[in-house]
C-alpha cells in the first residue's frame, strides 16, 4: 500500500486547527485574569482543567471510538475545539469559563486517537514518515495559536475570540466530504478472526508499551520543562529581554515541527529504537552547550536541540501502534495524551526545585533527564517480532 499524502494533509489541517485553540489558550490567560479579576493559583487552574480534558483522557476516547465507531468525531472535534475558545471570550463568570475550556479540551481529546488511527491506514509501509506529516499539523497548530489569539484579541478585544470557530467551521466541512474514505473500513470477521489469533503483543509483554509511555513522560518532561524554564531563566535570573526568551522559546518549538518531518523518515530507513537512542544521545551535548552560550549562537542551539528532541515524536506513536495493532486509536492515546499530559507534573516538580535550589538548577535537572529517557529505551523490547522470537524461545 503506498502512502496517501493527499488524506495526510487533510487530517494534517485539521491537527492544526485543533491543536491552534490548544495553543492559544496560554497567551489568553493574562486577559482573563484580567477581565475577571483571577488570581494566579485560578488561572493556573484553567491550564490543569484544559490539559486533563485535551490530554490524561485521550486514551479513553480512543477506547470508545474503537468500540463505537461514528464518521462524525474527525469532523466534529476541530468545530468543537474551536467552539469552547469562541466562546472562552465572553464568558461573564469563572465557573463557565472553565466549561468553555474544557469542552475545547474535549475536542481536542476526541480528534487525536481518532486522527491518528485515520491517519495509520493512509501511510503505506513509511509508517513514521506517514505519521509525521499528520503529527507536525499539531506542531504548526500550537506554535501559531499564541499569535493568532494574540492578534483577534488585541484588534477586537475579548470578543474577538468568536473568529476561532472560523477555522473549525471550514476544516469540519472539509473533513465531513471526504468522511467515508477517511473512516478506516470496518475488517471483516474472517479478518478479525485472524488479528484475534494474534495475541495482542502489549498483553504478551505489557512491560514494552510501559516502557515506551514511560520515555515519552520523560521526553515531554524535558519539552516542556525547557518551554517554562527558558524565560523563567533569561528574564527573572539573568535579568534579560523578555522578547529574547520568547524568540528562543518560539525557535525551540518551530525547530521541533521541522524535527517532526526530518526525524521520522530517518527512523524509517534505519530501526526506531535505535533512532530513539540517538536523539536522547544527541540532546545531551546540545542542553550542555545552550546553558552554556548566549547571544545568537544560543538560537542554533536551541533550535537544533528542539529538532533532534522532538524527532521522535512520531516514531513513538507508530511504535506504540505496533505493540497495540488491534488498538490504533487506544495507543495513540495513550502515547500523545497520556504520555504527554502526564509530562505536564514534572514541570510542578522542577518549579519545586526552583524553589528550593533556584531556577539554574531546574534547568540543569532537565539536562540529566535524557540520561533517565536512555535507560527506558534500554530496557524496552522492540521490534514487536523480536518480543514473539522471545516468547517461541
Amino acid at each position: 500500500m503506498k502512502m496517501n499524502k493527499k488524506a495526510l494533509f487533510i487530517l494534517s489541517a485539521g491537527h492544526l486547527i485543533t491543536d491552534l485553540n490548544q495553543g492559544a489558550l496560554p497567551t489568553l490567560l493574562p486577559f482573563f485574569k484580567g477581565t475577571l479579576n483571577l488570581s494566579y493559583t485560578t488561572a493556573g487552574v484553567i491550564l490543569l482543567l484544559s490539559n486533563l480534558s485535551s490530554s490524561v483522557i485521550q486514551p479513553a476516547f480512543g477506547y470508545l471510538l474503537e468500540r463505537y465507531p461514528s464518521r462524525w468525531f474527525l469532523p466534529l472535534s476541530p468545530f468543537i475545539a474551536g467552539l469552547g475558545m469562541a466562546l472562552a471570550g465572553f464568558a461573564p463568570s469563572y465557573l463557565l469559563l472553565l466549561a468553555c475550556v474544557i469542552l475545547s479540551g474535549l475536542g481536542a481529546a476526541s480528534f487525536h486517537p481518532e486522527g491518528y488511527r485515520a491517519a495509520h491506514q493512509f501511510t503505506g509501509e513509511k509508517k513514521a514518515t506517514g505519521i509525521s506529516l499528520f503529527s507536525v499539523g499539531g506542531n504548526l497548530g500550537m506554535a501559531i495559536g499564541p499569535l493568532w489569539a494574540i492578534s483577534l484579541v488585541t484588534f477586537f478585544g475579548m470578543r474577538g475570540t468568536l473568529a476561532m470557530i472560523a477555522p473549525g467551521i471550514l476544516i469540519g466541512v472539509i473533513l465531513l466530504l471526504p468522511a467515508g474514505w477517511l473512516i478506516p473500513a470496518i475488517p471483516s470477521a474472517s479478518v478479525q478472526r485472524s488479528q484475534e489469533a494474534r495475541v495482542p503483543l502489549a498483553e504478551r509483554s505489557p512491560s514494552s508499551l510501559a516502557f515506551l509511555i514511560s520515555f515519552v513522560i520523560i521526553r515531554s518532561w524535558i519539552h516542556l520543562g525547557l518551554m517554562s524554564y527558558i524565560p523563567f531563566y533569561y528574564i527573572e535570573f539573568l535579568k534579560g529581554d523578555p522578547l529574547y526568551a520568547g524568540q528562543l522559546v518560539s525557535t525551540f518549538l518551530m525547530a521541533g515541527a521541522l524535527g517532526t518531518l526530518i526525524g521520522a523518515p530517518i527512523a524509517d530507513s534505519w530501526d526506531h529504537k535505535k533512532f530513539l537512542c540517538a536523539s536522547m544521545i544527541l540532546v545531551i551535548p546540545l542542553l550542555i552547550l545552550f546553558y552554556n552560550v548566549g547571544g545568537w549562537v544560543a538560537f542554533i542551539i536551541i533550535g537544533l536541540a528542539g529538532m533532534v528532541l522532538v524527532s521522535s515524536f512520531s516514531v513513538t506513536i507508530v511504535m506504540a501502534q505496533a505493540l497495540l495493532p488491534q488498538n490504533l486509536g487506544l495507543a495513540a492515546g495513550l502515547v500523545v495524551g497520556f504520555g504527554m499530559g502526564t509530562g505536564g507534573i514534572g514541570v510542578t516538580l522542577l518549579g519545586a526545585i526552583a524553589d528550593r535550589w533556584g531556577v539554574p538548577m531546574a534547568i540543569q535537572s532537565i539536562i540529566i533527564l535524557p540520561l533517565l529517557g536512555l535507560v527506558l529505551i534500554g530496557l524496552l523490547k522492540y521490534p514487536p517480532n523480536k518480543i514473539e522470537g522471545e516468547m517461541r524461545r
